[in-house]
């Protein structure tokens, strides 16, 4: 069963609270769940829990079913933003992330009960920021997650810059690290050239020594590999993948206009 399919069937002993916690335990009650095998998986999941927890007192898994019961609920938020609310934005979400047809249907129910419920966007963007506080690499591939969702209909819509704007500042970063991940990932699913500086957070002014060190870094904290063993689900490395890809190209640019080796 892949991360999606142990959501929804083991909803009932996630144990995250929250909103994120009600908007599954709503999803259990209206779905069928065998109670037997769902509290099997709960107690082995707390079992995990309390042999993997880090520092911040979650393990792999838990953060990995945060991270994507996050990305769908803030999906949600994010197809009202623009007036043009349908299940296409499901189809956006498939588009993006690797999720088997067996997933599906479990993917269009956190995605529909999110996106039927009243309370707004913020609560889940302060929630995930909490459990991954510490983990600023993780916050912004779930960012650029949500922008490349944003950007699957080929239109990238103002009120849907605003709210990730938003979620963008409630998850601590500032304006001018909003605009690097921007965009980032504007150019790789719009395919725009763009401003390779931006994609590094730098200006055209930087010298030599600060473009090599600003693209080490972000290689450094953003390689996919780091990123999974902090709790990026599998599912969500495709994410990570094109990140990279258009540091690189970035990189690549720019290092030929300036003749560096």
């Amino acid at each position: 069963m892949g991360i999606w399919g142990k959501i929804v069937g083991g909803a009932i002993g996630l144990g995250f609270g929250g909103p994120m916690g009600a908007l599954l335990g709503v999803l259990a009650g209206h779905i069928a769940v065998d109670k037997r095998a769902a509290d099997a998986r709960a107690r082995e999941a707390h079992e995990r829990r309390l042999a993997g927890r880090g520092a911040n007192g979650r393990g792999a898994e838990e953060r990995q079913f945060a991270f994507a019961v996050a990305v769908v609920a803030l999906a949600a938020k994010l197809a009202k933003a623009d007036g043009r609310v349908s299940r296409d934005e499901v189809a956006a979400i498939k588009s993006v992330f690797r999720i088997p047809a067996s997933e599906t249907a479990a993917v269009a129910a956190i995605f529909d009960e999110a996106r039927r419920e009243a309370a707004g966007f913020e609560p889940y963007a302060e929630q995930i920021a909490a459990i991954f506080a510490g983990r600023r690499e993780l916050l912004e591939e779930l960012l650029g997650a949500l922008l490349m969702i944003a950007h699957a209909d080929g239109v990238y819509h103002p009120e849907e810059r605003r709210l990730l704007e938003r979620v963008a500042a409630i998850f601590g970063f500032g304006e001018g690290e909003f605009r690097r991940v921007e965009a980032t990932f504007t150019r790789s699913v719009a395919r725009d050239e763009g401003d390779p500086y931006e994609v590094l957070g730098l200006t055209a002014d930087a010298g030599d020594a600060e473009v090599k060190a600003a693209h080490r870094r972000l290689v450094r904290e953003n390689h996919p590999d780091r990123l999974a063993a902090q709790g990026l689900p599998e599912d969500f490395a495709e994410v990570a993948n094109k990140k990279m890809a258009e540091v690189n190209a970035a990189w690549d640019r720019i290092k030929k206009a300036r003749g560096l080796n």
